[in-house]
This record gives structure tokens, C-alpha cells and sequence, in this order.
């Protein structure tokens, strides 16, 4: 699988209408992961539901409640109880804004984006979760402190909201190679636009996969930025696969280093599966970064 993106992942997946069938599954996959020794507890795991979107949400929960994974993330608000009554939790909430192209550094859409996370933040809360996705959208040929100066100006409109309702703002880091002309696309732009708004209600969700891409220099990034990371993503590059060894990052690593940061947040698993067998290859993912 070339130049994945969640954005055409999710659009296959609705034109194909591939909702009832679980691909590459089998009963030993599921239920295997009795035999195998618990995870250590360092990481908080997650998974982006997106990328295992043929598997049906209420199945897709129980298999991760096995491997012990307590999150299932980038849901909408009509699908959490589903979440929910599987004991897990929803690490990234998402159902505001207008997607990842049009956001905050786009000042004629402030009053639209203010109206939708207004009403959706307190949904968040009172379903007791914490980050919420937002995004830049495109750079539309700004300088970086033109953007900066449009995010900051519309972001803070929402940020005293989110404070009363202790919700995190959380803005993804992307490549503006796949997602071409996305503005928040270096962690040092994402982190002094958290200085600007300087609210502990507004952070980075820290994209492993999508700053290889951009900048490198991953484990070093973490440790000096990590304070701006409310969420942190995996992807195997190139390709967005398996984090193993096919790949060029060395995931055992990465996850040391965000422990040793104190970093409690959760580190959402956002790969595309390229095995057959899609859940072996989670749980192959989880086994890599449970340090």
C-alpha cells in the first residue's frame, strides 16, 4: 500500500460499503493472546479505528480489550458507547471542524469552526474524555508567522471553553507531502503555537509516522518538545505499515524515550496493516512498543 492517507483510506471504505466482514481474522488470532504474557503497563495503548475499517467497531473492541489495548480513537460521538460498553476509552475524540484541509489558519472559517467545537466540546466532556482533533488546515500561501497569527486568533476564541470543560485541544502534526500544503507540518511550528495560545488546554498530537517524513530526528524531538504532546501516533515509514523491521524507524527506542520524558499520554497504534492476518499484525505493533 503506497501513499496511504486516513483521508482515502476512509473514502475506500465508504464507497466500498465494507461494514459486515472481518478480513484475515480467525479464532486463533483473537484468541491467542491469552498465552501471552501481559503488557508491561509504561505505554498507554490506543489504535485509530480508521485503519481497520472492515472490521466491525464492536468486534474490533473486543479483539483490542484482549490484547489489552484501552483505546480505540478517531471516533465520532454516535460511536463511542459502542467504545464504552467494551471497557475501553476513545484516547483522540474526533466530530468537530471541517476536516483536515480547512482549519484554524483559514480566518473566514473561525466562525463556522468556533460553532462547531462549542458544541461539541461538552459532549466530550460529558462523556468523560479529554483530547479532541483540530487541525491547521492549509498553508493557502501564508508565511509561517502569518499562520500562527491566523491559528492562534481563532483557536483562542474556543481555548476558554475547552479550559471550563477541561478538554484538550489537540492539533495533529502532518506530512505536507502526502496532505500537500498542510501547515502544521514541523513539530517546532506546532510547539510555539502552543507557546502563543498558551493554554494547557491546547496541544500537540505528535505524529511519529508524519514527521519522519517532514524533519527526522524523532527521538530527539520527543525529548525536548514532549511537554507540548497531549497524543502520540506510530506509522511504519515509508509506506504508513507495520512498525517492524521492514521499516526504517526502530520503534523500541522511541518508546523508551517517551517514557523516559514522564509522558503519560496514550500512543495510538496508526498503521495501515499490510499482512493478511490484520490483528496479528496489531498485536505484533503493540508488542513492539510495549517497553
Amino acid at each position: 500500500m503506497k501513499n496511504i492517507t486516513r483521508r482515502t483510506a476512509l473514502k475506500a471504505i465508504v464507497a466500498s460499503g465494507a461494514v459486515a466482514s472481518v478480513q484475515g481474522l480467525s479464532a486463533s488470532t483473537i484468541f491467542k493472546n491469552s498465552a501471552q504474557e501481559p503488557l508491561k503497563g509504561n505505554i498507554r495503548h490506543s489504535v485509530s479505528k480508521w485503519c481497520f475499517g472492515d472490521i466491525p467497531l464492536d468486534e474490533f473492541c473486543k479483539i483490542c480489550k484482549k490484547i489489552g489495548i484501552q483505546s480505540v480513537e478517531l471516533l465520532n460521538p454516535e460511536e463511542w458507547p459502542v467504545v464504552f460498553n467494551n471497557g475501553l476509552t476513545v484516547a483522540m475524540a474526533q466530530g468537530a471542524g471541517l476536516g483536515i484541509d480547512r482549519g484554524f489558519n483559514q480566518p473566514e472559517l473561525h466562525d463556522e469552526l468556533v460553532a462547531s467545537y462549542e458544541k461539541v466540546i461538552p459532549i466530550v466532556a460529558e462523556a468523560g474524555l479529554t483530547n479532541l482533533i483540530c487541525f491547521s488546515g492549509k498553508r493557502n500561501g501564508v508565511t509561517d508567522l502569518q499562520g500562527w497569527e491566523n491559528c492562534e486568533k481563532g483557536l483562542k476564541r474556543i481555548t476558554p471553553i475547552a479550559e471550563k470543560y477541561n478538554v484538550v485541544l489537540t492539533m495533529e502534526l502532518l506530512n505536507s507531502v502526502g496532505h500537500k500544503d498542510y501547515l502544521c507540518d514541523h513539530t517546532i511550528w506546532g510547539a510555539e503555537l502552543c507557546r502563543r495560545i498558551g493554554s494547557p488546554n491546547f496541544k500537540l498530537l505528535y505524529d511519529i509516522y508524519h514527521m519522519q517524513i517532514m524533519e527526522g530526528n524523532i527521538i530527539e524531538n520527543i525529548r525536548k518538545y514532549h511537554q507540548y504532546f497531549s497524543h502520540i501516533h506510530t506509522g511504519g515509514n515509508p509506506g504508513r505499515n507495520e512498525i517492524d523491521e521492514t521499516q526504517e524507524l526502530y520503534y523500541p527506542a522511541i518508546m523508551r524515550a517517551i517514557v523516559e520524558t514522564g509522558y503519560k499520554g496514550f500512543v495510538g497504534q496508526e498503521f495501515v496493516p499490510k499482512q493478511k492476518d490484520k490483528i496479528a499484525s496489531l498485536e505484533k505493533c503493540i508488542r513492539i512498543c510495549d517497553v
